[in-house]
């Protein structure tokens, strides 16, 4: 029973990883990724030699000749010389970029408005919410399964012990690839709809910006000041939401991947509060 009890609590723990929230990952939508800061914070410039007030010191003796690096240490990075830049020829003269028109629009407030992101988050949350439920249903009848097993055991024989104990195992390993299957499935439908949101929104956010006359547009995270004559978050909303009112998912339980007509199917309405 110690090896039974041992897989029951493993693989419970991972059937209850099953349901993760999709908030997060439609308020980082669309957001380029910052880069990690450089260790160290870079080279500080040495600080001034301090007055000498006393006698001169003597110098200090010479350093110490390298030990042979011993196998396994961390020996100090390697430093190759740098060549020198070599001398080209001039390119012949080109046309200069156009003057820069800045827009600045914040995409995650364009996505909490968008009705097709709350509707994919609305049908993608169901779809979790039911597979936890479920999961957790699964968990207890195993504590069921487990206990009398325990209960019964003194009026088993060892065969039969054995038996109840290869069911239970089997029932474990197949409930927890059953549920990672479906998650996995919730999973790719809610990158389908995310995807179909991601492709109009590049098209609104170039037709709104060609409209102002703009041909640079930035996240407004990247933005330390702007005026608001700048933002066209608003007007991208407006756009995005007449363009794509809803996107479609495939039915519960289909792979958008799947090479079945599950893609054509529109996605049931959420369920209103």
């Amino acid at each position: 029973m110690t090896r039974i009890s041992t897989t029951l609590a493993t693989l419970a723990l991972g059937v209850m990883m099953v349901a993760a929230p999709m908030a997060a990952s439609a308020q980082d939508y669309f957001i380029p990724k910052q880069g990690a800061a450089p260790q160290g914070g870079g080279t500080r410039p040495s600080a001034p030699p301090a007055r000498q007030t006393g006698p001169a010191r003597p110098a200090a003796p010479p350093p110490v000749a390298a030990q042979p690096q011993q196998e396994g240490e961390a020996g100090p990075p390697i430093q190759a010389p740098m060549p020198p830049v070599p001398e080209l020829p001039p390119l012949p003269r080109a046309a200069a970029p156009p003057v820069a028109v800045v827009g600045i629009i914040g995409v995650p407030e364009v996505m909490r408005a968008a009705a097709a992101a709350q509707q994919v988050d609305k049908i993608i949350g169901d779809r979790r919410e039911k597979l936890n439920e479920e999961a957790q249903k699964e968990q207890q009848a195993w504590r069921d399964m487990q206990q009398e097993l325990t209960n019964q055991r003194a009026k088993l024989s060892p065969e039969q012990v054995r038996t109840k104990e290869r069911d239970l195992q089997e029932r474990i390993t197949t409930a927890q690839r059953n549920f990672q299957a479906r998650s996995r499935i919730i999973q790719e439908a809610a990158q389908y709809g995310l995807n179909q949101i991601q492709a109009s929104l590049i098209g609104v956010i170039r037709q709104v910006a060609e409209s102002k006359g703009m041909n640079l547009v930035m996240h407004r995270s990247q933005v330390a000041l702007n005026v608001n004559e700048f933002d066209i978050t608003d007007e991208v909303t407006e756009q995005l939401n007449k363009l794509l009112p809803s996107v479609t998912i495939p039915p519960e339980g289909v792979s958008p991947n799947a090479p079945t007509a599950a893609a054509n199917t529109p996605a049931a309405a959420p369920k209103k509060p």
